[in-house]
């Protein structure tokens, strides 16, 4: 069904991906200072999907990407693409499954395999 995927950049701010329902990601957000602000507009372009402009972009590379406008405002880019075709499936997923896509926080700084990890390393 797709997710959106909390996490924090090298300078300890915050961005969201929405991957599809293979795990690839569609799109990334631009940062957010606090994790709060960064929930709050998942929450507001769920809701708000259907107002969701894409505009569309061949690069340099020749690749495809899209920036996603909500109202005037650039909320996120998405990877590139090889072909025109697979940038308009990326759009159709986020089209059918933003709106009831769960969110899933890894944000914090712990490791969640680190204890596992201790352990195998060391025998313990």
């Amino acid at each position: 069904m797709g997710a959106f995927v909390i996490s924090r950049r090298f300078n300890d701010e915050y961005k969201f991906v929405f991957t599809s329902r293979k795990g690839k990601v569609i799109f990334t957000s631009l940062s957010y200072e606090l994790k709060f602000e960064c929930e709050e507009d998942i929450e507001r372009f769920k809701m708000n999907v259907n107002e969701a402009v894409f505009l569309k972009f061949k690069g340099s590379g020749g690749k495809f990407f899209f920036k996603l406008m909500l109202g005037e405002v650039h909320f996120a880019t998405s990877r590139k693409y090889t072909t025109e075709l697979l940038l308009q499936k990326g759009i159709k997923e986020i089209v059918l499954y933003a709106s009831r896509a769960e969110i899933l926080d890894f944000s914090s700084s712990e490791s969640i395999f680190e204890d596992e990890l201790v352990e195998e390393e060391f025998g313990r």
